[in-house]
């Protein structure tokens, strides 16, 4: 038992060692006049492209003496943060006043680096304190001119500081380019440039408790909230109309089917069966493909769990603003602790199918997701290392990750498995399985599976989407994004939304006299998932100003990841609602 507690310990080791998940030590430190207040720069890279991101001196600043990288924790190597000491020197209440750090002949080849990262509009991102400070390198003017050969380029050289403090506390910092403080890069000559900067110190009454709510109050500004509210309001109306729906509807058909069966029951037998009782000898024929039927729903199981996980951290502050790296150290973490989850819920369910091979099922259950995945990440991590960007995970962290994966997550997968399989559970069926299926009848073109696919995924979608353009603009954009408690409460509607619909299309496709409705259901509960990719499409082309080959395989791989577990997550649940309510259904009723 000793090597099953020391992974854990390892991995918990990982979590709170500085791995993103706690606050780093430099926002619990004191100063005295004329101290040194670490500041780091981070990154540089063009605005609209938030996965492409270089490190600081990949342009060509000035570099001091004695250049410190600042060890990274986990999660923060994953979010791309390469943090180097700055060439600033930001004293505890020490003001500088157009102080020259740096007197450099830019060359020609220079000149055209800045310029062209001046035309892509960079940005460059610093941590005072672990305070987070934006700014562009430059600016373009264009003087109401369309043609761009006549556009000029200015790159700045002065950049003032403003601190705000607290007696011994940093409590804000703020960053502005001094507009008349320029380098013409506009020629492809050398230039001289004298780069500068000002440090002003003001006192303020903000508590150090505080000073992160300036980043999360963004989201929580009256005509934002309106707007989630009434993303609320929307989803639960649909929620409503759809509850009433289900229980006005299929409460009246079933209490008339039962009324109906009855009757046939105390008649004579001469009447045939109709409806979803005469399929009560097929119903609970198992699916095909049974293997990656029950892969797919213990795939599903641990994302939802995941999910659930996450939204507790999220829930409890884990994910302050600007907590580098929180995110993704919880996403690798819990997704590796979770692993015992899908193993048990697979292996189980699949002795439950009558399968044999329940080897065979657990590796599919441990690729299923983690094999796309993987393949996603070679690729875009190769494109990353092609541009040269802070998006490539040097080789010590994808050890770390593989590492994890070696001795937490392959063996929990196993032994939840070995579990599954031993836990001899039989699938509970109300209704015996006849030895022939019956012949499903001919049905009209808007019961096949891709039209049911369609209208079961437009409910749940429609129920979330106002919420997606302020997700996606946090993840794929520089929105900070703070309502937990509000996501969460769409994040229950989605799920009640997609049971329900998934609920009331299997009841429909078993009027029809259709019993193949195990893969349908999953299939229609998943189906929300390719709506939120079709919506990626439609973000990227007309809500944001993403482009270039990267960032392009960054948003549309890795979404595209994303969707496919909401897909496994969605399809579960939509699979275990309907699984329910056929259950309930022909337990109310005599099979013969």
């Amino acid at each position: 038992m000793r090597t099953p507690t020391m992974l854990l310990l390892l991995v918990g080791a990982l979590i709170f060692s500085g791995a993103g998940l706690v606050r780093s030590d430099a926002s619990d430190h004191r100063y005295k006049e004329g101290d040194t207040v670490p500041l780091y720069a981070n990154k540089v890279g063009p605005f609209h492209n938030p996965s492409e991101t270089y490190r600081y001196f990949d342009l060509p600043f000035c570099v001091p003496e004695g250049v410190k990288e600042k060890k990274e924790a986990f999660g923060e190597v994953l979010n791309g943060d390469r943090l180097v000491s700055a060439p600033y020197k930001l004293n505890f209440r020490d003001e500088k006043d157009s102080e020259v750090y740096c007197k450099k002949k830019l060359s020609k080849e220079e000149v055209k680096q800045f310029r062209k990262a001046v035309e892509k509009a960079y940005y460059f991102q610093m941590y005072y304190d672990d305070l987070p400070i934006w700014g562009f390198i430059g600016k373009v003017d264009k003087e109401i001119k369309s043609d761009p050969s006549e556009h000029r380029y200015f790159l700045y050289k002065h950049i003032q500081f403003e601190i705000l403090y607290n007696n011994d506390r940093v409590i804000e910092i703020s960053a502005r380019m001094d507009p008349h403080s320029l380098v013409d890069l506009t020629e492809d000559k050398e230039v001289d440039a004298e780069f500068m900067y000002t440090v002003k110190w003001k006192e303020t009454e903000t508590p150090f408790e505080k000073r992160m709510e300036k980043y999360s109050m963004s989201s929580s500004l009256p005509h934002h909230l309106e707007i989630h509210w009434f993303s609320i309001i929307n989803s639960c109306v649909t929620v409503l109309l759809l509850t009433g729906f289900l229980a006005t509807i299929l409460m009246r058909v079933l209490k008339n089917d039962f009324m109906k069966y009855a009757q046939d029951e105390e008649a004579a037998d001469d009447q045939e069966e109709t409806g979803w009782k005469y399929i009560h000898g097929d119903v609970f024929r198992f699916p095909t493909h049974n293997s990656l039927f029950a892969a797919s729903l213990g795939c599903g199981t641990q994302l939802f769990t995941l999910t659930v996980f996450i939204f507790m951290l999220a829930l409890v502050g884990v994910f302050y603003p600007y907590n580098r790296g929180a995110l993704f150290t919880a996403l690798v973490v819990i997704y590796a602790l979770t692993s015992g989850i899908a193993g048990y819920t697979s292996a189980s369910f699949y002795c439950q199918l009558e399968g044999k091979s329940w080897v065979r099922n657990l590796l599919l259950t441990g690729c299923l997701f983690c094999g796309p995945l993987f393949l996603t990440f070679c690729f875009l991590n190769t494109v990353a290392i092609t541009y040269t960007a802070t998006a490539a995970l040097p080789f010590g962290t994808i050890v770390v990750i593989v590492l994890i994966w070696t001795l937490v997550t392959s063996p929990l997968l196993v032994l939840g498995g070995i579990a599954g399989k031993n836990s001899k559970s039989e699938f509970q069926a109300p209704c015996r399985t006849t030895k022939y299926p019956r012949e499903v009848p001919p049905l009209p073109w808007y019961r096949s599976a891709l039209p049911q696919m369609a209208m079961a995924g437009f409910l749940p979608f429609s129920a979330i989407y106002i919420e997606l353009y302020y997700i996606f603009a946090s993840v794929w954009g520089h929105r900070i994004y703070t309502i937990y408690s509000i996501l969460f409460i769409v994040f229950i509607i989605l799920i009640i939304v997609t049971a329900f619909i998934t609920v009331a299309l299997t009841y429909f496709q078993l009027a029809a006299e259709d019993h193949q409705w195990w893969w349908r259901s999953f299939l229609c509960g998943g189906s929300t998932g390719l709506f939120i990719y079709a919506y990626c499409l439609y973000y990227y082309y007309a809500r944001s100003d993403m482009s270039g080959f990267m960032q392009t395989s960054f948003f549309f791989g890795y979404m595209a990841c994303i969707c496919y577990g909401f897909f496994l997550m969605l399809g579960t649940v939509g699979f275990r609602a309907a699984l329910l309510f056929v259950r309930h259904i022909y337990r109310s009723i005599k099979c013969e």
